[in-house]
């Protein structure tokens, strides 16, 4: 009789419907262990579980073994089963009694059993046990055994986790449980905001699988139930995809695309219709062919499709929630809750932004830059944490997120959450932009323009509302990134003309594509790089690949046909590749009046300063340029050869340093000399204690994010010119970062 693994995995996911039917754990196990040993036509299936305590693992459940071996005890690296959970990881051998690590145990019958499969059970970073197969034919395991074993693994760490919690209910009740939760974690804060909601964990194990809950034995769910969750499903990620596109139409092209595509697919709807004329429960139904096409995704050697596995999860989610038909609205299914995730891409923030999730905490890896950026457009908090613990928060505890502080609180106290309704009334207050004056003046009355950095359209209100006199910075990657393919000519020439129009008769700059460091395209092939930072990236990028830049420099130039026309080069590095560039533009100008396309004849063309290179040839790059615009982040970043994602070497990343403030009197020097227009972009344009120093030198145009217009202003008010050009030539006369720390502290 053939391995039936699929079933396996939806037989395990229901064994938590059993529990409650059993009078105990152990009796939920022996249930487990028949169920995994039947679908793996295995003759021994066991559940070790581990204490931690004692480090050992002692054998909780049994099929196929004498019953005496219930209850023999191995120590943490003792035997394959041991070595198995030491060093969590799989151990699969053929032939068990050639093994270095077999141990024989007398009087349980194991000896005939040579082929043996362990996979640890884990939960976050605790080992909860070890899940054994066995057979006397040798070799009779093999990938796709490992495989399933892992997803049962992975599923049963959760379900013994909430069986002992619930044995624990029991005996000393709810609130002594939740006392040894782990109450506050700290983090490091990627998108500020406040947040509360109940906790959501999206799991960081690849073999991860849909669970369905306990059927309602009362009653079930019939085959009309099924259809009209799934025309339910159907509608509502129709109207999600509407609003989305009017919300976020430079970002959301048909994000929700893959769901109903998926939706649509007859092998999908109509595997389950299959299943269910076949006797299967709807619930069953679903989360079988779910979870046959998360393997099937996971499994693929092509990218794009792997990336569509949180998709197929999401979508059986939302099916089996309407199949319950619980009368909630489902069109913002994350309305109400905190996402506690491994990883997420731009298109999983966007996705998860559109269904109004409340805050994000992310565990593992790093978010990027473009994460960072993207959460805060879209004004979800989002916090950085890596405490694999977070993985044992349970589905729906309460979570507190303040990433403004970085801090998350699990079961808040009644004093925390006041304290937390406190902060996000004075940060209602914070935010008011009433109190903006239109124009920026110095104390002594120079006047300073600030202007907005735009990164998707939903942020020009925000901008027109700070009072923002322009756009210094429209970051068009974006929706590059986000997209599932290069944005045409025309989607694009839509994005720039709601952008120049939205600010009439104020400057915008529109800075060309900058992908590449942590910032990538999915859908592009493209080698893999030992250094992004230091590779293909930004006007490099568009440089090798000419007809991605044709179309939206094209697309640029025809949005701007009516107004001024500013186009910005990033990461230049020389005069030869901003000469190259211009080349292109200078093509492209020809190719629409032969095309009889109305577009602007004559644009100014800008370079981002952000590489050492770029300041030593600073005053050739003044003479070619028609302005010029101080990228800071990747300035420092390249000039202390720092990775700014990089949490190791954080500390060395510092604005203050003596060559980094040398190097930004000198651009300014050069660009005044020059009379060139320079503006400056980047953190250190936020930093209340850079900015006298940026004005001392004589930089009088600043972009940032449009939330932070009023917190500058405030501080540029403030300031009296005389004083600050005596702080920047104080600060400029200092050669280590200890002297301008302390004078800082001072000032």
């Amino acid at each position: 009789m053939p391995k039936d693994n699929v079933d396996l995995i939806c037989d395990i996911g229901e064994l938590a419907g059993l529990f409650e039917r059993s009078e105990n754990l152990y009796d939920f196990l022996s249930t487990a262990v028949s169920t995994i040993a039947f679908h793996m036509r295995a003759a021994v299936c066991s559940i070790y579980l581990y204490e931690d305590e004692s480090k050992e693992l002692v054998l909780a459940a049994n099929q196929g073994l004498q019953k005496k071996a219930v209850g023999v005890r191995l120590n943490l690296g003792e035997g394959i089963v041991g070595q198995s959970l030491k060093e969590l990881r799989p151990i699969m051998t053929g032939k068990a009694s050639t093994d270095p690590n077999y141990l024989f145990i007398p009087d349980i019958n194991e000896e005939k059993y040579e082929a043996i499969l362990a996979v640890p059970i884990i939960r976050g970073l605790r080992r909860v046990g070890v899940i054994t197969v066995q057979d006397p034919a040798e070799n009779y395991f093999d990938k796709n055994d490992l495989k399933a074993l892992k997803a049962i693994s992975s599923q049963l760490a959760s379900t013994i986790e909430n069986a002992k919690l619930l044995i624990d209910l029991h005996e000393v009740g709810k609130e002594e449980k939740k006392s040894d939760a782990i109450p506050f974690f700290k983090g490091k804060s990627v998108s500020e905001g406040l947040s509360q909601g109940a906790a959501v964990i999206l799991s960081d194990d690849e073999y991860d699988v849909l669970t369905a809950t306990a059927e309602d034995e009362k009653n079930p769910k019939t085959a009309n139930d099924f259809k009209d969750a799934l025309e339910e499903t159907e509608n509502q990620l129709k109207e999600l995809q509407r609003i989305t596109e009017i919300k976020l139409s430079d970002v959301a092209s048909l994000i929700f695309s893959a769901h109903l595509l998926i939706l649509k697919d007859p092998e999908f709807s109509g595997s389950m219709e299959n299943l269910i004329a076949k006797g299967w429960s709807p619930e069953r139904a679903i989360t079988n062919v779910v979870n046959d096409y998360i393997h099937l995704f996971s499994e693929s050697r092509n990218p794009r499709l792997k990336e569509k596995v949180q998709d197929v999860k999401d979508l059986g989610h939302r099916l089996l929630r309407n199949l319950r038909d619980d009368n909630e609205e489902h069109v913002a299914d994350y309305s109400g809750q905190i996402v506690i995730a491994a990883d997420l891409m731009p298109s999983d923030i966007l996705k998860l932004a559109a269904q109004k999730v409340e805050g994000i905490v992310i565990v593992k890896g790093s978010p990027t830059s473009h994460i960072a950026i993207l959460a805060r457009s879209l004004e979800v908090p989002l916090i950085f944490c890596p405490d694999t613990r977070l993985f044992d928060v349970y589905e729906n505890e309460q979570i507190i997120v303040d990433a403004n502080q970085g801090n998350i609180y699990v079961n808040p106290s009644e004093e925390i959450i006041q304290s937390f309704e406190s902060l996000q009334a004075s940060s209602i207050k914070k935010h008011d932009t009433s109190t903006i004056d239109k124009v920026t003046l110095t104390k002594d009355g120079t006047k300073i323009k600030l202007l907005s950095n735009i990164n998707l359209l939903n942020d020009i209100p925000v901008a027109i509302n700070s009072k923002a006199e322009g756009i210094g910075l429209y970051r068009s990657e974006f929706p590059f990134i986000v997209r599932a393919e290069f944005p045409s000519e025309e989607e694009q020439y839509y994005i720039y003309r709601q952008l120049v129009e939205s600010m009439p008769g104020k400057e915008v700059s529109l800075r060309t594509l900058d992908i590449g460091g942590d910032k990538s395209l999915p859908y592009h092939e493209h080698d893999e790089e030992l250094n992004p930072f230091l590779g293909m990236r930004a006007i490099r990028f568009s440089l090798q690949n000419r007809p991605v830049f044709t179309q939206q420099l094209r697309a640029m130039l025809r949005a701007t046909s009516d107004t001024e026309c500013r186009i910005m080069f990033p990461m230049i590095s020389s005069i030869d590749e901003f000469e190259e560039a211009e080349k292109v533009v200078k093509e492209c100008i020809n190719e629409l009046a032969r095309d009889n396309l109305e577009h602007n004849k004559k644009p100014k063309l800008g370079a981002m300063v952000e590489l050492p290179a770029a300041v030593e040839i600073i005053e050739e790059l003044c003479k070619v340029s028609d302005f010029l615009c101080i990228g800071t982040n990747d300035l420092v970043q390249y000039i202390l050869a720092v990775d700014r994602t990089n949490e190791k070497v954080a500390n060395f990343y510092n604005s203050f340093h003596p060559a980094v403030l040398r190097s930004l009197h000198k651009i300014s020097k050069t660009a005044i000399k020059e009379n060139v227009d320079l503006s400056i972009c980047g953190d250190v344009v936020t930093d209340a204690r850079m900015v006298p120093f940026l004005l001392g030198i004589g930089i009088r145009k600043f972009s940032m994010d449009p939330r932070f217009i009023g917190k500058v202003q405030s501080v540029v008010k403030n300031i009296d010119m005389g004083n600050a050009i005596d702080a920047a030539t104080k600060m400029l006369s200092l050669g280590r970062i200890s002297e301008i720390t302390e004078y800082l502290k001072k000032a």
